[in-house]
């Protein structure tokens, strides 16, 4: 950092009056805001590879000699691991477009537009950036080719089928990938192929313009590549409809840099990298997921086997590939990937949120703060008590996880012999921590907040909510808190209450009322 400060100060002659760290994107690079004291702005970057960031700094340059929208690069230091670059802003595409994503693919019309702005644009940076450039410069690989995508396609293999138990017959399944693999690259295309391009790594200025970021890993390729990865994008939820449109918007904009290939043969094309790119980010998704355990890929996995079942129907006159199209309809009847009735979600603009289908929405219906439950809705708390030695408790609804307490800063009764064999349910712990006092003042707030927290989610018939409880051995404070927070919620509000002393193996549910107990 303080490299990139002093490459900073010799550009701008000065200190910054002000450096703020910008949150992480998917690669190792740090982002930093430097604030002039006139309150004009940079982006400062520190990368960690010299040649991923050579490849960024040169092709960016090009691309602002060919008078594309990209980031200007001002100072680079000897080493090419900082730079500075023009500041963007600090509204994405991805931002910009998050109460459609949110609402289940229903973008509305100012949103639809940034989308065809974007997507007339992306022939200008493929073409136009294509023109004199160095492909040698490109990382790690210059050109897309045969190699690649079979890397790809066993990425696919190894990391997301072999993890299904599907049975396969791998050579068979070798000789299809090599089949798709030569298609894909049978064509000449003298285009920048970007690779990452999705709505992430577009950048709004105020008039809803697009600016391209992120483009170290892109390479001399077809341009169908791009189209496949941001239109078939699993979570962006595109319907067909505004899909197609898209895609008549870039093959229409297309015109305009290159002679283009008939509407059959481009629409052919396409379908193939669709096909790939689906395979492409299920491996991904797989490696993520399914070794890393992390959460958002597992969630990613539905949304791209519903794209993967559409494509299967397109059949053989598509995709000759007989043993991988059989192999991948037999994938997608796994069990595990059985297709599941889409939540209804609300847009931030006032449609109605619900995990259950009982509340579906309708656009039509108009903004609703309330459900029809009056505050009676189907909510149920779970409350649990834990070591934070053993970790934080998953929420097994999905939905994220709600609020974690730690009580680690009130006395603790372990730490006395009498106490050291029994838990936070049983009388002499109760109490000792009641006596003691510390455990009431710390639940008051916490009471506050978890009374308000219930009753907006009941009115907004919510079905869900978290609330855990930490200690040391998650066997005295935390216990304690869970159980007497669950049973003043129960109590209280007469909603169903499920009970978990994960380290003590201890579950309880305590039933919903019925109305006339309430």
């Amino acid at each position: 950092m303080k490299q990139l400060k002093e490459l900073y100060k010799k550009w701008a002659g000065a200190e910054p009056a002000n450096v703020e760290k910008l949150p992480g994107a998917g690669s190792n690079r740090e982002y930093y805001r430097f604030t002039a004291a006139d309150g004009t702005t940079v982006i400062g970057v520190i990368g960690t590879s010299r040649d991923e960031d050579h490849a960024f700094i040169t092709l960016a340059k090009h691309f602002v000699q060919r008078q594309l929208p990209v980031p200007e690069i001002l100072a680079v230091s000897r080493d090419e691991l900082r730079y500075l670059q023009t500041d963007l802003g600090k509204v994405s595409l991805f931002d910009a477009i998050k109460g459609g994503r949110e609402a289940g693919g229903r973008y509305n019309q100012e949103e639809k537009q940034l989308l065809i702005n974007t997507i007339r644009e992306l022939p200008n940076i493929q073409m136009r950036g294509a023109r004199g450039m160095d492909w040698k410069v490109c990382y790690p690989q210059p050109e897309f080719d045969e190699e690649g995508v079979l890397f790809d396609l066993n990425y696919f293999k190894y990391c997301f089928l072999k993890a299904t138990g599907l049975d396969f017959h791998e050579l068979k399944l070798e000789a299809n990938f090599r089949m798709l693999a030569k298609d894909l690259t049978s064509d000449t295309c003298d285009s920048f192929m970007y690779r990452d391009f999705q709505a992430r790594n577009i950048m709004l200025d105020e008039n809803g313009n697009p600016y391209f970021i992120d483009f170290q890993g892109g390479r001399k390729g077809p341009f169908y590549y791009d189209i496949a990865s941001f239109l078939w994008q699993a979570s962006a939820k595109y319907n067909d409809e505004l899909r197609q449109e898209l895609i008549t918007e870039y093959y229409s904009s297309l015109k305009n840099y290159t002679e283009v290939p008939s509407e059959n043969y481009f629409m052919k094309r396409l379908n193939l990298f669709v096909l790939f790119r689906t395979l492409q980010v299920l491996g991904a998704y797989g490696f993520r997921g399914y070794f890393e355990r992390k959460k958002h890929f597992l969630d990613s996995i539905p949304p791209a086997m519903h794209n993967l079942r559409r494509l299967i129907k397109l059949g053989a006159d598509v995709f000759p590939y007989p043993y991988l199209m059989d192999m991948l309809k037999r994938l997608t009847e796994l069990p595990q990937f059985a297709e599941k009735p889409e939540p209804v979600k609300e847009r931030e603009d006032g449609y109605k949120i619900t995990d259950n289908p009982v509340y579906q929405a309708n656009p039509l219906d108009g903004p609703a703060t309330f459900s029809k439950y009056d505050g009676k809705g189907p909510l149920v708390v779970r409350v649990w008590s834990f070591s934070f030695k053993k970790g934080i408790p998953e929420d097994p609804s999905g939905n994220g996880g709600g609020y974690v307490f730690d009580c680690r800063s009130t006395h603790n009764p372990g730490r006395y012999e009498p106490y050291k064999k029994i838990t936070g349910l049983d009388e002499p712990v109760i109490r000792f921590l009641e006596d003691d006092g510390e455990i009431l003042e710390f639940l008051k707030p916490v009471y506050q907040l978890a009374e308000h927290h219930v009753e907006r989610y009941m009115q907004r018939g919510f079905t869900n909510l978290m609330f855990c409880f930490g200690c040391t051995g998650g066997q005295h404070r935390s216990v304690y808190s869970a159980q007497h927070l669950a049973e003043h919620i129960h109590e209280k509000y007469g909603i169903e209450v499920e009970i978990t002393h994960r380290e003590q193996g201890v579950h309880q549910i305590l039933k919903a009322k019925d109305s006339s107990e309430r």
